[in-house]
């Protein structure tokens, strides 16, 4: 039919080609008609072709249809089982052959006719079969890509960009050499090939690999010696490429020196026996090999087969030796996968191979190449589906079979490394840039050593006096938790060493950790524990660089465990349930961070105190109804309590249950209630209704303080040394305890508020409060009478040694040395000179000092010189001082003379009398001469 119209269509059907249609059209020429039909009869043969041309058109997208669905099929069975079957390889290239001879003859046809061709539609389902095979596999289909393929945009350059051999090789031309026909390479022919070697003899392998290595050898003896010698040399220094640049370099300088068959056999030689322990090799000479691979295919494919074959051998011999020459082959087959030099269906076919037979190194060596080279074929779409029933198939036998701890670690670890569970996206806070350096030098360049003593520099540069940048400052430097615990330590040395130029900063960092601790004891919440270890830890911290004061720390110890804690079992808390023994950890971290220094004076004997009452506290825990023989108390707290307390007080006799420390406790708050129990009526006669604490304070170096701290020191069978060190402490004690004496002593209260008030500080040692407080609120004692007659004498003493001290007056101005003056004569030439006009002008001499001597140089300063004023104002001060200190000075005298004239007067007129009053005093004799005017009226300093 198509002959029929390309040659007498023109005449039985009227037909005009499509292509001389378009040209008469452009040419706008007339084609001539034949006219051996008449028209009527053109039209109905040409109908029929039409006809037949339609069902045709049916006909090609029928089989179009067709043949889209069997390639479908075939990439499902790719993504599947990675390779097609040879029938189903040549039944696809039959129906493409005879679906092309189809479309050609319907686009002649369609030419002849003047017709258009049939669009034939586009596959949409399969792109969709393959989103959700690969969706079913964890990843998208826009995530199987080239990109996604890598970790990195390094490791994609590293395993995809190569030098360009034409830069450095232009006249090296590429000769084509015809390969040997080499059947496909399928799964069914591996597993072929696997079952007869499996009938063979080790010996028959051994043979095979070593006959391969030895024919690299058997042409040694017939190369140049010296060119042996060039490559021994460049063999040599193979080991040391460990970059990417000089494995280029490498590449390069074979191609250009060394590029002859024999030496391309020693190359693979080498590259195949690298050591079993430099595993850091094998990607860089699979970079080397395909880097040579475009140019020398022969290197590639000697290797492969190398490495193939050793993989059998190791395979076969089904031993437990020699893991590491096992590791080295399936990692190197892995890099060559990765750069497209091994082929993907045999590296997934070693994978199976290793999943026969599960078990030892075979486990050891599935691991190891799934993670070289897993995420690869896991991520690739024509190996994605097979690696994932690969990984399935991994994850069943390790549930199924009883492992090792350490091949189940590794089983996991490989897979998870594939396919990494889907993590929900954490959406980072934006935060100014400001705040991010801030937050990047306190909590990364902090906990760096390098980079720690530049923090201080980088903080005090901040601009403090921007107000949301001192907040934010100080937020971060409160925020301890967000600092490693070991680097808690560097934060509050940063901080004393802010404190230097940032006063204002520490009271804001302290208020803010305290505050934070008691957040926590009011939410009691386990997500909080980690925080408030943090916090705890970093106020102990604070007081060892001295941020903080010892009551503070008293107070948080008393308030760990005194906040929301009831003294009845029946009655829990909710704020310290009975199993809750976190209080305990915080006590224990406080007292480890900075309870060494609680080793003298007043302090000391505090913390023997408070050990009373944490007992009390532990042993009231430990006696809990909760804790029975199914669920005992825990160890570790045992431990941690009695080491914290060991540690700090080595001789310290701990209480052996909760009844002996309560007892314990019971004798410490009546020994309290006596001693202060007047002290507090006084101060209640006083009017003072507040719910004040009063604090003992105890002044080292007097014995009868010290006798009393031997007293109170008896709880911990240890000697005082407070007579060597003077500290200003406080021992707290609650007003509720000394009044309420028919209570069971107690240090447990409901309210915060009780603890805050045990740790009232009050300076007794100022004269303001002593004026303000009662008489009788403290005994007299003969050593008060020593320690102010000793101040007296003191006083005294400093007073007579000022008087004898002589005043000397300072010189302001200091005279010109003789010989300058002698120098600013004017000479016997300088006289003879005509006088010139000068201008008034006042000279001054500048001394400078140049190493050890004095060198002294004339200045002529003009008179309305801002200088000369200063200098004629002042000496015009002085002059009008020394002329009112003249005047009062001979005033002075002179009503000294008048007075004493008066005195003979009146002597030589008055009779002689007997003195009655003898005993009084003698009338203030005035000194004579005259007086001493700096010593009256004090010496003025004059600058200049």
């Amino acid at each position: 039919i198509l002959s029929f119209c390309k040659h007498c269509g023109e005449d039985y059907a009227g037909l005009l080609p499509k292509a001389m249609r378009i040209l008469s059209e452009k040419f706008n020429i007339a084609v001539p008609r034949s006219s051996m039909l008449p028209p009527e009869k053109q039209k109905n043969v040409r109908s029929l072709l039409k006809d037949y041309y339609g069902s045709l058109c049916k006909h090609l997208l029928k089989e179009h249809s067709e043949m889209q669905a069997f390639e479908r099929k075939n990439r499902r069975i790719l993504q599947t089982k990675g390779e097609l079957s040879t029938e189903r390889k040549e039944r696809g290239e039959a129906l493409a052959a005879l679906f092309q001879k189809l479309f050609n003859g319907t686009l002649n046809f369609a030419e002849a006719l003047d017709e258009d061709v049939p669009e034939l539609p586009e596959e949409k389902s399969s792109k969709g079969d393959g989103d959700l095979l690969l969706m079913g596999g964890g990843l998208d289909s826009d995530d199987v890509t080239s990109l996604s393929i890598w970790e990195d945009e390094e490791t994609q350059r590293f395993y995809t960009e190569f030098p360009n051999l034409k830069d450095y090789l232009p006249n090296f031309k590429i000769i084509k050499q015809e390969k040997t026909s080499v059947a496909s390479m399928t799964e069914e022919n591996l597993d072929e090939d696997l079952k007869e070697e499996e009938l063979e003899e080790d010996k028959k392998e051994e043979e095979t690999v070593a006959e391969a290595i030895e024919e690299y050898e058997e042409n040694d003896n017939n190369t140049n010696s010296s060119n042996k010698i060039l490559l021994d040399a460049f063999l040599n220094l193979l080991p040391n490429c460990v970059n990417r640049e000089m494995i280029d370099n490498a590449a390069i300088e074979f191609l250009m020196y060394h590029n002859t068959k024999h030496h391309r056999k020693k190359l693979v030689k080498v590259l195949f026996g690298v050591p079993r322990t430099r595993l850091d090799l094998l990607p860089f000479y699979a970079r080397l090999v395909a880097i040579l691979n475009p140019l020398l295919p022969d290197i590639a494919t000697d290797l492969s087969v190398l490495l193939k074959h050793d993989f059998k051998y190791h395979i076969r011999k089904k031993d437990q030796i020699n893991i590491e020459s096992k590791l080295k082959v399936i990692r190197f087959i892995s890099e060559l996968v990765k750069f497209d030099l091994y082929s993907k269906i045999e590296g997934l076919y070693c994978l199976k191979v290793l999943l026969h037979d599960f078990t030892h190194h075979h486990i050891e060596m599935a691991c190891t190449m799934l993670e070289t080279c897993g995420r690869f074929f896991f991520r690739s779409p024509d190996t994605h589906q097979r690696t994932k029933v690969y990984l399935e198939q991994i994850m069943r036998m390790k549930t199924g079979k009883t492992l090792d701890s350490r091949y189940v670690t590794m089983i996991e670890n490989a897979y998870y490394f594939v396919n990494p569970p889907e993590l929900p996206v954490t959406r980072v806070k934006e935060r100014p840039i400001m705040h991010e350096f801030i937050r990047h030098i306190l909590y990364q360049d902090l906990t760096r050593p390098a980079e720690a003593p530049k923090v201080l520099d980088f903080m005090r540069r901040l601009n403090w006096r921007d107000q949301q940048i001192f907040n934010y400052a100080i937020k971060c430097l409160t925020q301890a938790w967000n600092v490693p615990y070991p680097n808690i330590k560097d934060l509050a040395n940063l901080l004393a060493g802010l404190v230097e130029y940032q006063e204002s900063v520490a009271a804001h960092v302290v208020d803010g950790v305290l505050e934070d601790i008691r957040i926590g004891l009011e939410a009691n919440t386990k997500n909080l524990n980690q925080r408030r270890v943090a916090m705890v830890k970093y106020l102990g911290e604070l007081y060892n660089y001295r941020m903080v004061e010892s009551n503070d720390i008293f107070k948080i110890l008393y308030s760990l465990i005194a906040f929301g804690v009831a003294t009845d079992h029946d009655h829990p808390s909710p704020w310290d349930p009975p199993e809750h023994l976190f209080r305990i950890r915080l006590v224990c971290t406080l007292l480890d961070t900075c309870g060494q220094y609680f080793n003298h004076g007043p302090s000391k004997v505090k913390l023997d105190y408070f050990f009373v009452y944490f007992q009390h506290y532990f042993w009231f825990k430990y006696s809990s109804p909760v804790w029975t023989v199914e669920n005992p108390f825990p160890t570790n707290m045992n431990h941690m309590f009695r080491d914290c307390l060991t540690n700090l007080r080595p001789n310290i006799v701990l209480a052996e249950g909760y009844q002996q420390a309560k007892d314990t406790l019971e004798q410490i708050t009546i020994k309290m209630r006596t001693k202060w129990n007047p002290i507090i009526s006084n101060h209640q006669n006083d009017g003072d209704d507040l719910d004040t604490i009063l604090e003992a304070y105890f002044e080292d170096g007097e014995d009868g303080e010290d006798k009393e701290l031997q007293e109170e020191e008896s709880f911990s069978n240890e000697e005082d040394d407070s007579g060597d060190e003077k500290e200003d402490r406080t021992m707290h004690i609650r007003r509720e305890e000394l009044d309420d004496a028919h209570q069971q002593p107690t240090f447990i209260d409901r309210d915060i508020d009780g603890i805050e008030d045990r740790a009232i500080d009050s300076d007794l040692d100022s004269d303001d409060n002593s004026d303000n407080q009662a008489p009788n609120s403290r005994c007299h004692s003969p050593d008060d009478d020593d320690f102010l007659a000793a101040f007296d004498k003191m006083v005294s003493d400093n007073l007579q040694d000022r008087m004898r001290d002589n005043v000397k007056p300072q010189f302001v101005d200091i005279p010109v040395p003789l010989h300058v003056k002698t120098n600013a004569k004017k000479t016997y030439e300088q006289l003879q000179e005509p006088e010139t006009e000068q201008k008034e002008t006042v000279n001054f001499v500048l001394m400078l000092r140049k190493g050890n001597k004095q060198q002294y140089k004339n200045v002529a300063v003009p008179t309305d010189s801002e200088l000369a004023l200063n200098l004629r104002s002042q000496e015009k001060a002085e002059r009008v001082e020394m002329e009112k200190v003249k005047r009062l000075t001979l005033d002075i005298n002179d009503r000294l003379e008048e007075e004493d004239y008066q005195d003979q007067l009146s002597q030589t007129q008055k009779p002689s009398m007997v003195n009655l009053n003898r005993e009084r005093r003698h009338k203030y004799q005035h000194p004579k001469g005259a007086p001493d005017a700096d010593l009256i009226f004090g010496r003025k300093k004059i600058q200049r």
